[in-house]
Formats: C-alpha cells, sequence, structure tokens
C-alpha cells in the first residue's frame, strides 16, 4: 500500500504568556490533511539549526501559509516598517532559505498570504507594505472587528492569467476571492509569473515559471473553508496529486 505523501508546513513563532510556541493554525493543517490528502508535518522555525538537505529529503510538499506577522523589510530593501508592525524574524530565517532549494530540488510548493510575500521576497521581488495607500488600489484588508465569516467572505474578482495554471484548475478566466492583507507585491521576484491580478492590477497570484511541478503563489486564503468551494478544493487536490508525485518518484 503506498504512503500519503508528507507535506511540510513551517510554523509561526510566537509568545505565548511567557514561553513561545511554534504554531501553524487548524486551517491550514486540515486543508492538507483531507483537502490534499497528505500527512501535515509542522516545521518548527529554528532558521539555521534546521538541516534543509534532511528535511526535504523527508518532505514531498511544502505549503507556506499567512500569519499576522510581516516579513521584515531588511530583507527586500524596504523602509522600516510601522510602529507596532508584528514581524518573526525566525520564520524568515527558515522559510527565506527554504524556497528556493525545495523549488531547485523539486517539491511541490504552495505559498498563501504571508506565503506568497515571503515567496517573492526569497526570489528577490519586494513589498509594498500599505497597498491601501497606493492611489488607485483597492483597499485589501478585512475589518477585524468582524465575524470570522465576513472577514473571509468573498472580496473582489481576480483575473487569471490566459494559459495559467490556476485558470487551466479553475476552468475560467476569474474568480471571486477574499481579501485580508495590509502588503502585497511591488516588485515581482525573478523568474515568476504572474498567474491573477485584482481589478486595481495588483498581483494576487504566480507561479514559478521554469518549475516542472507545483510551484504557486496565492496572496487569498483558499484554505478557508476550502471543501465549500470548488476552486479551492481542486486546488488543494492538485497540490496532493503533485506531492503524491514526488513521494513515488523519490522512494
Amino acid at each position: 500500500m503506498s504512503r500519503l505523501p508528507l507535506i511540510g508546513i513551517p510554523a509561526d513563532r510566537r509568545l505565548y504568556g511567557k514561553h513561545y510556541f511554534h504554531m501553524v493554525g487548524e486551517k491550514y493543517i486540515e486543508a492538507v490533511a483531507k483537502g490534499a490528502n497528505a500527512v501535515p508535518v509542522l516545521v518548527p522555525a529554528l532558521g539555521s539549526e534546521i538541516d534543509l538537505p534532511s528535511l526535504l529529503d523527508a518532505c514531498d510538499g511544502l505549503l507556506l501559509t499567512g500569519s499576522a506577522s510581516n516579513v521584515e523589510p531588511q530583507h527586500y530593501g524596504g523602509p522600516a516598517s510601522e510602529p507596532g508592525t508584528l514581524h518573526d524574524p525566525d520564520r524568515d530565517a527558515t522559510t527565506l532559505p527554504l524556497i528556493p532549494r525545495a523549488i531547485a530540488q523539486g517539491l511541490p510548493v504552495l505559498a498563501i498570504c504571508r506565503g506568497f510575500q515571503e515567496m517573492n521576497v526569497a526570489f528577490g521581488g519586494t513589498l509594498n507594505p500599505r497597498l491601501h495607500e497606493v492611489n488607485g488600489n483597492l483597499d485589501h484588508r478585512d475589518d477585524e472587528s468582524m465575524p470570522l465569516d465576513v472577514q473571509y467572505a468573498p472580496a473582489h474578482e481576480v483575473l487569471l492569467e490566459p494559459g495559467g495554471q490556476l485558470r487551466k484548475i479553475a476552468g475560467r478566466d476569474r474568480l471571486k476571492v477574499n481579501s485580508l492583507h495590509w502588503q502585497g507585491v511591488a516588485k515581482l521576484g525573478d523568474g515568476l509569473a504572474i498567474e491573477a491580478r485584482a481589478p486595481d492590477g495588483v498581483i494576487e497570484a504566480f507561479r514559478v515559471a521554469d518549475s516542472p511541478t507545483f510551484a504557486l503563489g496565492l496572496q487569498w486564503h483558499p484554505e478557508w473553508q476550502f471543501a465549500r468551494d470548488p476552486f479551492s478544493s481542486a486546488l488543494f487536490a492538485e497540490f496532493g496529486t503533485a506531492s503524491r508525485r514526488r513521494a513515488i518518484a523519490s522512494r
């Protein structure tokens, strides 16, 4: 009997009470376990203490999650963050070197929200920390005072690029997606190809152009109640299929 693929999920490092914890949101774990039909493996944010070759040899895929924290701006030459901005230097030190190695080694990768942003930075791209302050942009933020079902409700359309992987998965040229982010792509990273844009032109998804396997980043949150949304279900199923192929090929 073939084993299920193992999908690594790098954790946030957060102070909870008086102790630090390495944490991953349950919605991401559920989307991997049930949507991708894979075994989620939480990867602690230990930075250079992790032996990356051993980790990548053990994993068949990689999911980069959203988070309340932002990538520290020194990683992409950006201006200093506004006071009170939450950062996670341990996650940055873990994921930024991990992402290009995972891609080079042929692991399927799905990057969501913060993961999308750190994937862009890992490929040499830059970020705009406050999209809503750019003239002509939509306000991509959510209202955190509202219930989760309202925060994660569809907020705007995205136009899927012709010939792109997302358009093939969706079977149509546009999707209605949620929007819960302050920052976004300013300059696209080297070797990344746009997969979707918001109506204001903001990049909402990309792929690694020369990757022979699944390597996608999405600014929105497909993991939220993924089973209720046909596109999100198809996306995680495709990610799981690619990870299973990797598991079989690496035996």
